[in-house]
């Protein structure tokens, strides 16, 4: 009879205790998979947070790169992009041609990418492929609107006459190109646009110092 006593008194105060149990094991659970403020992780996420990473993106944060975007305010540019940002290019570095181009009015600018980011409080992050941009400006002769739609190539011919054609591309309302002029001297650029079925040229030379 002790015996049974005692068993059945077991049985009972487990009874009484995994009711107890189970909540407290369910809020347990909540507190590691629910909890979602001040940087903790949630399910199926990487930590959130000012600068951390977000799921699916980059690091997010003052002068990093955000996905698909070129870069924002003060940082670094990365190898092989091209010169982006808020600015006008167009009044950027030193006009290179101003005239017509087949149909349209046209305008070039030369910028040194080097002198250009280091004046934007930039740095290079490795090394880079191109030296220089062409900014290139296409407008109506009698609207006065710019032309934003085409596609065109420049072909480059250093001091050595080594010849080397860059593609041209929409960019900012205008058009431009990442060019490599990597020795002092004369270079040659000759431009071919096209655009509205309609096609220009021109050409003009620049001096590296």
């Amino acid at each position: 009879m002790g015996m049974k006593r005692l068993i059945t008194g077991a049985a009972f105060l487990l009874m009484l205790i995994l009711p107890v149990m189970a909540p407290a094991s369910d809020k347990a659970q909540e507190g590691i998979s629910g909890m979602g403020d001040n940087g903790t992780m949630m399910q199926g996420q990487g930590m959130q947070g000012q600068g951390t990473m977000m799921p699916g993106q980059g690091m997010q944060g003052q002068g990093t790169m955000m996905p698909g975007q070129g870069m924002q305010g003060q940082g670094t540019m990365m190898p092989g992009q091209g010169m982006q940002g808020g600015q006008d290019m167009m009044k950027m570095g030193t006009r290179v041609y101003r005239g017509k181009m087949g149909h349209w009015n046209s305008e070039a600018r030369m910028i040194d990418t080097k002198a250009q980011m280091k004046a934007a409080g930039m740095q290079a992050q490795g090394a880079m492929t191109n030296s220089h941009h062409i900014a290139l400006s296409l407008t109506d002769p009698k609207t006065k609107a710019r032309i934003t739609e085409g596609t065109g190539a420049v072909t480059v011919i250093g001091p050595d006459k080594s010849m080397m054609t860059y593609d041209i591309t929409g960019m900012q309302g205008n058009f431009g190109a990442d060019v490599n002029l990597p020795k002092p001297g004369k270079y040659t650029c000759n431009v071919k646009m096209e655009s509205g079925g309609k096609t220009g040229t021109s050409t003009f030379h620049y001096t590296v110092k």
